[in-house]
Parts: C-alpha cells; sequence; structure tokens
C-alpha cells in the first residue's frame, strides 16, 4: 500500500511537470507581453506616448531610474522571447494530444500573433539599448533570436570603424583591409569627431564602455583562476579526501602506486644505512652493533612507508579533485557566453593597441618559451610534474615522443596565425618581428 501510494506521488509529480512543461510557451509569451506593455506605461505615464528618451550625458537620480527601468523588461523580453521560441521549437502533435488529455490550454496562434506584433511595435523603438554589453534587437514572429552584439569603442576616432565590427559578427580587426592605410584613416576619424560638437560626450560614454569592459574582463579572469583552484581544494578536503582516507585506512594497502615511487624510497633508505656506517666509520657518531644498526634502518623504513603512503593518497585525491576542477571551469565557461565575448574583445584591443615592437617581443619571447630550442627541456619537467601530481610513473616514451611533436604542431600553427592574420593587420609588426628574430 505503501509502495502504491509513493508510485502514485511520482506520477501526480511528473504529471504536474508535465503540464508546467505545456504551458511553458504561454506563460514565457505573457510576461515578455507583460514587460512590453510596461514599457509602453512608462511613456504613456511620464513621456507623453513618446520613446523613452535616455540622456547618457544626464546621471540624474531620475534619469538612472527610467534608464534601469527600461533596460529590466527590455532583457526580461528578450529572455522570454527566447524561451518562447525554444519551447515551441520542442512542440509536436504528441504535445498537442497530452494537452487534450491533461486539459492543458495551448496558446492560440492569433492571441500570438497579436501579442508578439505589439511586442515588436513597442520594443522596435529601442533596438539600440545597451543592456549589458548587449543590443536588444526586435524579435521576428515565431522563431528568430533577440539579436545580441557587445558593444564597446575604445578611441573615439576609430568608433565607426568599431560600430562595424560590432554590427557584424565576421567583420573583425583581422578582416578589414581597405584601399588607404587604416593609421591615415584613424586620423581622418579622430578629425572628425574632434569637429563634432557631441564628441565630448561621445568620448565619456565610449570611456565607461572602456571601464566596464575591463571591470568584466579583470573580473572573469579571477573567477576562471579562482573557482577551479578553490573547488579543488575543497574537495580535496570535504570530499575525495575523506573518501580515500577511509578507503586506504588499512596498513595492508600498498605502500606505491608505481614503480617510480618504490625505486625512490629504496634509494633514500640505501643512503641512509650507508649514511649511518659512514658516520660511524668517522667518529662522527658512537659505534653501532649490527642489531642496532638494523633497528635504525627498519625505524627509518617505517618514516618513509608512511610519508609515501600519504603521497600515493594524495596523488589520487588529486585525479578525482581535478575533475571537479574541470567541471567546475567547463560549468562556468558554459554560463559565462557573455562574459567571453566581452574578454575576447578586451584582448582584442590590448593586442591590436600594442606597439610594433612590443608585439614582436611578444611573439618571439612566448615562441622561444614554448617552441624554442631549449622548450624541451621545459615541456619534459611539466610533464613530469604531471605524471607525479596524478601518481603516474613517467613514460619517457610518451614524453619523447610528445616533445618531437606538439612544439612543431604549435610552432607550425603560430607561424600560420602570423602569416593568415598578423601580417594583414600589422605587416610593420611582422617586419620587426623578422628583423628582431634575425
Amino acid at each position: 500500500m505503501n509502495n502504491l501510494s509513493i508510485s502514485q506521488k511520482v506520477y501526480a509529480y511528473l504529471v504536474s511537470l508535465y503540464k508546467w512543461y505545456l504551458k511553458t510557451p504561454a506563460r514565457s509569451l505573457e510576461e515578455a507581453y507583460q514587460a512590453a506593455l510596461y514599457i509602453k506605461q512608462i511613456e504613456d505615464e511620464h513621456f507623453n506616448g513618446s520613446q523613452i528618451s535616455i540622456d547618457p550625458a544626464s546621471r540624474s537620480s531620475v534619469n538612472d531610474y527610467f534608464e534601469s527601468s527600461l533596460r529590466k523588461q527590455l532583457r526580461l523580453v528578450r529572455m522570454r522571447l527566447t524561451e518562447f521560441n525554444s519551447s515551441r521549437f520542442f512542440f509536436n502533435e504528441s504535445n498537442t494530444r497530452g494537452a487534450q488529455r491533461y486539459g492543458v490550454e495551448l496558446v492560440n496562434p492569433e492571441q500570438v500573433l497579436t501579442k508578439l506584433k505589439i511586442i515588436d511595435e513597442i520594443t522596435a523603438k529601442y533596438t539600440n539599448i545597451d543592456t549589458d554589453n548587449e543590443i536588444i534587437a526586435p524579435p521576428a514572429l515565431f522563431g528568430s533570436h533577440i539579436a545580441q552584439t557587445e558593444t564597446a569603442f575604445s578611441q573615439p576616432g576609430l568608433r565607426n570603424l568599431e560600430i562595424r565590427e560590432s554590427t557584424n559578427p565576421k567583420l573583425g580587426k583581422t578582416n578589414t583591409t581597405g584601399v588607404l592605410p587604416r593609421s591615415i584613416l584613424g586620423t581622418i576619424g579622430r578629425l572628425q569627431v574632434e569637429l563634432d560638437p557631441t564628441a565630448e560626450q561621445d568620448v565619456v560614454q565610449n570611456f565607461r564602455k572602456a571601464q566596464r569592459r575591463t571591470i568584466i574582463s579583470v573580473r572573469f579572469i579571477l573567477l576562471l583562476i579562482i573557482v577551479p583552484i578553490l573547488t579543488h581544494q575543497l574537495s580535496k578536503a570535504f570530499i575525495v579526501g575523506p573518501i580515500v582516507d577511509h578507503l586506504r585506512n588499512n596498513e595492508s594497502v600498498r605502500v606505491f602506486i608505481n614503480y617510480e615511487m618504490e625505486e625512490e624510497a629504496l634509494t633514500e633508505l640505501e643512503r641512509f644505512e650507508e649514511r649511518i656506517k659512514f658516520q660511524s666509520l668517522v667518529g662522527l657518531i658512537a659505534p653501532m652493533s649490527a642489531t642496532e644498526l638494523e633497528e635504525k634502518v627498519q625505524e627509518e623504513a617505517r618514516e618513509l612507508a608512511e610519508e609515501y603512503r600519504f603521497e600515493s593518497s594524495n596523488a589520487i585525491k588529486n585525479v578525482f579533485s581535478d575533475m571537479t576542477s574541470v567541471v567546475a571551469f567547463t560549468w562556468l565557461l558554459l554560463v559565462s557566453k557573455r562574459e567571453i565575448s566581452v574578454l575576447k574583445d578586451f584582448f582584442d584591443h590590448i593586442v591590436y593597441g600594442l606597439s610594433d615592437s612590443a608585439k614582436a617581443f611578444i611573439i618571439i619571447l612566448f615562441t622561444d618559451i614554448f617552441v624554442g630550442f631549449h622548450s624541451p627541456h621545459g615541456w619534459e619537467v611539466i610533464l613530469e610534474g604531471i605524471s607525479r601530481h596524478w601518481g603516474l610513473p613517467g613514460n619517457h616514451s610518451f614524453i619523447f615522443l610528445f616533445i618531437a611533436t606538439f612544439p612543431v604542431i604549435l610552432d607550425t600553427i603560430f607561424k600560420y596565425w602570423i602569416f593568415r592574420y598578423l601580417n594583414r593587420v600589422s605587416p610593420s609588426a611582422v617586419a620587426t618581428y623578422r628583423n628582431m628574430n634575425e
């Protein structure tokens, strides 16, 4: 009887969850519609039915209130319409039959068209409003997504070029070529901006965008570093560590998890015994009998066994803790698509904003470290350290094969990048790199 009640509860829960899924399109569309009506209400009550005007140069409390309210509602419209389109994409005839069976009223196509048209009419006036580095564009009926592009300007003189790069994802710094050099175009653009009466407001607005981009990028970089490390330490201390210690709390558990540890322990024990004999022979310590020497060696062997048992357990903990770190890092990348686009634009401005000599210096430093003449020694140290961190025996054949192939592949990719992209964007930097490298 108890099992029957549990199964009934599970069935009821699954039915309610399925009903919630069937109501998702109507619920999402209604929330987007209500957000659009809220924007219309603000227009009617405070702006005489006209567009909500936001002056970037005015930083009053009233202006900030209307700006935050508008961006919040536009963001809500974008999110709910994306949810609406996604839920309708997976709808089929079986869902329609399920709605009829469980008495769920599906959204009426005529009502959908009416509400989407109203949403389009209201949000079409705000296609260039920046909502946390995202541009809100009016949605198309039944199927498109809200356009999302991050526009951040660093140099007022290059504003027209940056606008084209932001609105066209296929057009970037590495794909902008023209008849005239970019420096001349940049100079002409700066002169145009300096003669523009609104240049001061543009400078202030561009500075705020660059400041916000820098803050977001630095914060995201710190998260990429801190989150995996913190996840590794916490999982190792509170989850993986206690489990491994409980399973390996037996004295009969193997001390060494690979033969290299065993060889190191035997070598240390032999050196200890030879050191005791040498000190006894030269009079540094009192002469010891064979029994005393054997007891001394046994004590040292027990200490070495305890030390290497701890090192073996620590290597096992590192394996599982690193897995949790990778999961946390991957999750952070999946939920931070906007931050990744901002970070990409941040590095794009930094790298391409360097002088030619600085670019050449960084390229030479990078190539000499990873693919240079002395790089095999560094790769060998890194691979041996990783093997010891995970408690794996150092496979010298694999290490030599890796050193013979990976740096070569990396060098080929880097040379292709210089030839394909850097040579197009900054030929003078490539020339400086070649002169410095000769």
